[in-house]
């Protein structure tokens, strides 16, 4: 029942390709009727949609949204109190119609979407719209597709999130392109408008961003001292600590206020890890992404059990929403605080040496080498604890936990 997307080769072998991304090498407008065919609407509520690619009456018409597709599209909108043309600007992934040898309309190719990615990304520059209506597969590869650095997935994970995305400064709403729901059965059709009802809502919220700042210390005395409730995050050579002898925690942050972290390398001094311990066995409330992870570490590394945990943003995600692939903390941070990628330098560095065996080490201790790499991987670390701290308190407030 989902639309598929592309595999991550097809995606690497046109993101990679040496070939600039432009009109010439795509060569679709050399076929059409209507090439590079502009955005069109009078966009008076502020509302951009963006589908797939012109069909054939677009194509002879010269505008988006003139076939039967596009009335299915503007009936669903006019049920909710929206006028397609008068209160939206209408484009697409690809300006020009993608067809087959025959004649009939295709799905457009990863390096076409990369084609026409700058103009439609100067489209949103130029307009700077409120809300940003994703319709289908293609459209959110050509908007999120070029900052999200993981598999993309299939639709089914995207659709009905309201993102409010940072770098665009907009709320992005990904939902089925309307031809997907023509085909599909009632249930789509239902889902889908409670998608539109859903992003049409958020016209009207403020767009607001909450800064981070990740402090590095040394001196952890304050640590036992903390008031909860408090997320904490390690940073491993590994995802198995039972060798002692080849594992190791790197660093460490805490986090219980929604826009500062404290993070600090793991101590050799007696004292110091002593100050972790008293942390880690006190009554404050604990939270952490997966919780089994920090408390298999902390009992095979700190010699003690975690006490208090009270939250795991993992398990209540899945509470909230039980879709596959949603529950990772980088994809809750960009759908729900909009910062599509704070880790993409880190990484390869979190990437076992032998990538079928969990007991394997990880490149962790190569990116501490430098000064400025131990930076690096605080800061991320640091930001792991504030975006599961902020999102525990979401999380919270939606399932009425005090």
């Amino acid at each position: 029942m989902q639309e598929g997307f592309f595999s991550i080769k097809d995606i690497q072998s046109a993101t990679y390709s040496s070939r600039a991304h432009t009109c010439a090498t795509c060569g679709l407008y050399k076929h059409v009727l209507s090439p590079k065919m502009e955005p069109f609407g009078n966009f008076k509520s502020g509302i951009l949609n963006i589908g797939e690619a012109p069909g054939e009456t677009e194509d002879i018409k010269g505008k988006q949204w003139q076939g039967k597709v596009g009335m299915a599209l503007r009936q669903a909108y006019a049920k909710l109190g929206v006028d397609l043309f008068e209160d939206c600007l209408n484009f697409n992934a690809i300006n020009c119609r993608p067809t087959d040898k025959v004649g009939n309309n295709r799905v457009p190719s990863p390096n076409e979407i990369l084609c026409c990615r700058q103009r439609v990304l100067k489209v949103i520059a130029e307009y700077k719209p409120k809300l940003i209506v994703l319709l289908g597969g293609s459209a959110i590869r050509s908007v999120i597709g070029c900052r999200w650095k993981h598999d993309l997935g299939a639709i089914g994970r995207w659709r009905g999130w309201t993102i409010p995305d940072r770098e665009l400064n907009a709320w992005v709403c990904p939902t089925f392109h309307p031809s997907f729901v023509e085909r599909g059965e009632k249930e789509i059709e239902t889902i889908w408008m409670q998608d539109l009802e859903r992003a049409l809502c958020m016209i009207k919220e403020p767009l607001l961003h909450e800064t981070e700042k990740v402090e590095i210390v040394e001196d952890l005395s304050f640590l036992p001292d903390l008031k909860g409730p408090v997320a904490f995050d390690y940073e491993t050579t590994g995802l198995k600590p039972h060798n002692e002898s080849r594992h190791q925690i790197i660093c460490m942050s805490i986090c219980n206020h929604p826009g500062k972290a404290f993070t600090f390398m793991i101590p050799q001094d007696r004292e110091q890890r002593r100050n972790i311990r008293l942390f880690l066995k006190s009554d404050i409330p604990k939270i952490a992404q997966n919780m089994k992870f920090e408390h298999t570490w902390t009992y095979n590394q700190f010699h003690c059990e975690v006490q208090n945990w009270t939250w795991d943003t993992m398990l209540a995600t899945h509470i909230i929403d039980n879709r596959p692939d949603v529950t990772s903390l980088k994809f809750q941070v960009y759908v729900n605080f909009g910062l599509a990628d704070y880790s993409s330098e880190i990484t390869p560095y979190l990437s076992s040496k032998g990538p079928k065996n969990g007991n394997e080490p990880n490149h962790i201790l190569e990116l501490c080498k430098s000064a400025d790499g131990r930076r690096k991987l605080l800061t991320y670390c640091g930001l792991d604890s504030i975006f599961e701290w902020r999102l525990a308190m979401l999380q919270q407030k939606l399932l009425g936990v005090k």
